[in-house]
């Protein structure tokens, strides 16, 4: 198990790496489209559908995003003008902050199960196609940038692993993920706190200031593992173990952005109001 996880990571990785940093922006565009696409083939399962319905779904959302990113170039960094601060970009974004800061707590204390209807559809809907703007835009500030707001999330699962199995004793949800523990998420805090002072020496950040960076980081890590929780809830509430198997020893494309969901709309929000609210 541990050499099929191996093997299937450094695939992502010889994958993942190149395109961030080679490809044009048009194209990476449309290869995050297809990566959400299978995002949404597997949101079909946790919604109950027959695998033709999920297709359809998994085919329609990547389209609808290739559409959109032809539509609005600009938005997307594409051609000489570009203007990501656009109206139906903060609704994208507000919609997801929203959700998932206001709307999640309460859906987590209260474990709702996902409907399969239009309920279903539309929550599908914010939770994955801001994710695919925000994967997109971000890059727009460099593909270092972009690893570095992915390693956020990594750094977060990695320290919470590490601090949970030393020292967790207090569980987090136990209903929900009976591994996740409270050490574990104290863990992530000090473990993205740390990594994002560095990163903030790396790039001479001086903007926001050092204690709001600090209250941001530890917001981001708190939504982090929020939508961490949130695909747990749903996949024990859909009764499968994981949202499919085209990850080898990883599960699927949802088991591996389970945290990006929330997090990075909500940090390309933050990103559009200070800059836009800097200029």
């Amino acid at each position: 198990m541990l050499k099929t996880r191996v093997i299937t990571a450094l695939a992502l990785m010889a994958l993942l790496l190149p395109s961030i940093f080679m490809l044009p922006q048009a194209d990476w565009a449309l290869l995050v489209a297809a990566f959400i696409g299978v995002a949404a083939w597997e949101w079909g399962a946790l919604l109950g559908w027959q695998e033709s319905a999920r297709r359809t779904l998994g085919v329609a959302t990547a389209l609808i995003c290739a559409a959109v990113s032809f539509a609005f170039p600009g938005a997307m960094g594409v051609g000489a003008t570009v203007d990501v601060a656009q109206p139906w970009v903060f609704l994208f974004y507000g919609l997801a902050a929203i959700f998932w800061c206001l709307v999640m707590p309460f859906w987590l204390r209260n474990k709702w199960a996902l409907q399969g209807g239009v309920v279903g559809l539309l929550v599908g809907a914010v939770v994955l196609l801001p994710t695919w703007l925000a994967m997109v835009q971000l890059r727009i500030l460099g593909p270092a940038v972009l690893l570095a707001i992915f390693a956020v999330v990594w750094m977060a699962d990695i320290a919470a692993y590490f601090s949970g199995k030393a020292f967790g004793k207090h569980k987090l949800a136990p209903t929900i993920s009976p591994g996740k523990t409270w050490e574990g998420a104290v863990g992530a805090a000090v473990g993205v706190v740390i990594y994002g002072l560095v990163v903030r020496a790396a790039f001479s950040l001086e903007s926001p200031a050092l204690p709001l960076w600090v209250l941001l980081l530890l917001g981001v890590t708190a939504i982090s593992i929020i939508g961490d929780l949130y695909e747990s809830l749903l996949k024990r509430k859909a009764g499968i173990k994981d949202s499919s198997n085209v990850l080898p020893g990883h599960g699927g494309v949802l088991d591996r952005i389970d945290s990006l969901t929330s997090t990075l709309p909500v940090v390309a929000l933050l990103w559009l109001l200070i800059s836009h609210g800097a200029s």
